[in-house]
């Protein structure tokens, strides 16, 4: 049996080749092990979620954990919240709202079901907070990727 892998620096992630197949990876978080891949139909063994399925995990996560949260500050009856999310390309000229006007927009659906007796202003405020869980924030503001050779 081989040693457990050291574990990564806090805040780092390292992505690393595996030999599962042509996109297979292995990511390293901390002491968690991931697999990351992409779907047969895609040419990958299905090993593992896709990328998009990681973004939606992290912004789903996120958003659960920050209405939990909350909710526990208000001392609300929040009881289970389950975030569902699906991520589409979608034509910039089938969308009204987006500042893009050609090519394709990234869209992602979030749909929240929210358990427990909470009055309608309670589930208002928690939808208005699900937009400002951190990693939201971040999908929604100026990301800058400085990318190096190591």
């Amino acid at each position: 049996m081989s040693a457990p892998a050291e574990a990564t620096p806090l805040g780092v992630v390292i992505v690393e080749d595996s030999d599962a197949g042509p996109f297979a990876e292995t990511v390293r978080s901390g002491v968690h092990v991931l697999r990351a891949d992409e779907p047969v139909a895609s040419g990958g063994n299905d090993t593992g979620p896709g990328p998009y399925d990681y973004l939606l995990a992290a912004l789903g996560s996120c958003t659960a954990m920050t209405l939990r949260m909350y909710a526990r500050m208000k001392k609300w009856p929040l009881q289970k919240v389950t975030v569902r999310l699906k991520h589409d390309k979608i034509h910039a000229t089938d969308c009204a709202e987006c500042e893009t006007r050609e090519g394709k927009v990234d869209r992602i659906e979030r749909l929240i079901e929210l358990e427990g007796p909470l009055s309608d202003e309670q589930r208002q405020r928690l939808l208005e907070i699900a937009n400002r869980c951190p990693v939201h924030r971040t999908l929604n503001s100026e990301i800058l990727i400085p990318t190096r050779l190591a």
